[in-house]
This record gives C-alpha cells, sequence and structure tokens, in this order.
C-alpha cells in the first residue's frame, strides 16, 4: 500500500531528520547551522516546516512563512522547496506546493510567492509550467560581510 503525508516538523528530531533532504537544496549549511536557522525562524519568524513522507520516508520538504508587505499584501513566501534528487518527476514537489497553496488560502492570503537561483532553470519550468506561477520581479542581494 502506498502511503504519503504530509506532516509538520515541531521537534528538534523531525527537523534534523529532513537535513539531508535539504541539504540537496541547501548544500552551503551544516546541520548544526541548519538546526539553529530552523529553531531561530520558527521562533522569530513564524517560519513553518513540512515534510512529504512516503512510505515513511521523507522525499520531499518545504519551508515557508506568511507575510505582509505593500508589495504582494498578506502572502506566505516559500523559502526552501526541494524533492530528493533521487525521487523526482513523481508528483512529490507538485503535492507538496499544492498543499501550501491550500494552507495558505485556508488562512485567508491571497498569493503565494518564491525565488528560484537562476542556474535552476529545471525548477523555473517546474513553477511556471506545472504550477502556473508568472515572474514577477528580480531578487537583489547585497552581502554585508
Amino acid at each position: 500500500m502506498n502511503t504519503t503525508t504530509i506532516k509538520e516538523l515541531h521537534t528538534e528530531d523531525e527537523i534534523q531528520d529532513a537535513f539531508p533532504i535539504m541539504q540537496q537544496l541547501r548544500s552551503h549549511l551544516d546541520q548544526e547551522t541548519y538546526l539553529d536557522l530552523v529553531l531561530e525562524a520558527k521562533e522569530k519568524d513564524s517560519y513553518k516546516m513540512f515534510a512529504l513522507i512516503h512510505e515513511a520516508e521523507i522525499v520531499a520538504v518545504t519551508g515557508f512563512k506568511p507575510m505582509i508587505t505593500l508589495y504582494y499584501g498578506r502572502f506566505v513566501w516559500v523559502c526552501d522547496l526541494v524533492t530528493d534528487t533521487n525521487k523526482r518527476s513523481k508528483g512529490y514537489g507538485e503535492k507538496l506546493l499544492g498543499f501550501v497553496h491550500d494552507w495558505a488560502a485556508e488562512k485567508g492570503y491571497e498569493s503565494v510567492a518564491l525565488s528560484s537561483g537562476l542556474q535552476r532553470t529545471e525548477a523555473h519550468r517546474f513553477y511556471e509550467n506545472k504550477m502556473d506561477y508568472d515572474k514577477a520581479s528580480y531578487v537583489f542581494k547585497n552581502n554585508l560581510k
């Protein structure tokens, strides 16, 4: 029997269990820094982390936070979305991002937004063609250190 569930990750152990998948997207983070950042974001920034679990194995992870800006109004910002590289093209990313859309709509948010690295052309096709996202802007960054 195929069992697929989406579960919010609350405990340190649950968050640590998601690290091998998240590291595929956030390869610059070691496990300790990852845990510290997730816990701080959950505490200070309303960050939510969910895992898509297929047959007792985490195969995709997302992290997002509700936000309010003058540009987007009330929206959900997807900070992280990654499917295990060995499990892609099976609909897991679509299911998990669809879950984020449903979560946002149920809580009264107007839209879902995200940024994606310029080099991630496969992800861009997924967002635009499969998930019906529009390019809304460029994201600029200035490293202060």
